[in-house]
């Protein structure tokens, strides 16, 4: 049994469709981010980071319950549990987990400073609008490459890296992109979301999500003062 801690987000989503993917038994814990949930000290003794996604696998490494936050380390050590979703061979196991990085590096940080920008910033910064949705079209662009010689991201089989990525695409528009400029994303992008366990992975705590844009609660806790308070 795996706990997962968790809430409405790319990162969120990731884990919940990579839990759906491999069949894992696990219960869903909603870590409420726009009431602060994640500063909670018993959520921080699994995650220091306050970040969610998070999981307490039940039956971890000789049979001990094990806690791991960061989601694509997640995805790793869930891939390696169930032995799928991530290759043995070691071409094909690193062309997964360069691509996964991709995602953790430039994919997530990205296109999440400009769905910020878009979205949550208090007053429109025209410099830093156009600098993150520029950076997030280049690399849409570079996906767009890849795939136009690929099936998948990491090759001609899924893998976690095609499951850490595509949450994030799902709000192009707020990012300033056109995800009809892409049409080997786009092509990708619509035969993972046909697929049924993402379908379901979507679904988890979908009754809780809320537009926290309009919580001036939720706002602080995600963006304000509350972030730097010492722990």
């Amino acid at each position: 049994m795996i706990d997962l801690y968790t809430w409405t987000t790319p990162n969120g989503h990731k884990v919940h469709i990579m839990l759906e993917e491999i069949g894992a038994e696990y219960t869903a814990h909603p870590i409420n981010i726009g009431k602060g949930d994640q500063f909670g000290a018993e959520f921080l003794k699994i995650s220091p980071n306050n970040k969610i996604p998070a999981i307490v696998d039940q039956d971890g490494p000789n049979g001990k319950p094990y806690a791991l936050f960061e989601s694509g380390a997640i995805l790793m050590y869930l891939a390696d549990k169930a032995d799928r979703l991530l290759p043995k061979d070691p071409v094909k196991r690193y062309d997964a987990i360069q691509w996964l990085m991709f995602q953790m590096g430039s994919i997530g940080p990205m296109l999440g400073q400009a769905h910020h920008f878009n979205k949550y910033a208090p007053e429109k910064i025209e410099y830093a609008v156009k600098r993150y949705e520029n950076e997030a079209n280049r690399l849409y662009g570079v996906m767009d490459r890849r795939l136009a010689d690929t099936k998948f991201l990491a090759g001609n089989d899924y893998s976690i890296a095609d499951i850490a990525t595509w949450p994030w695409l799902r709000s192009a528009e707020t990012q300033g992109v056109n995800i009809d400029d892409y049409p080997n994303v786009r092509r990708w992008f619509e035969m993972i979301g046909d697929r049924e366990n993402v379908k379901k992975g979507l679904q988890v705590l979908a009754d809780h999500h809320t537009d926290l844009s309009q919580d001036s609660e939720a706002m602080e806790n995600m963006f304000g003062s509350a972030q730097y308070q010492k722990r």
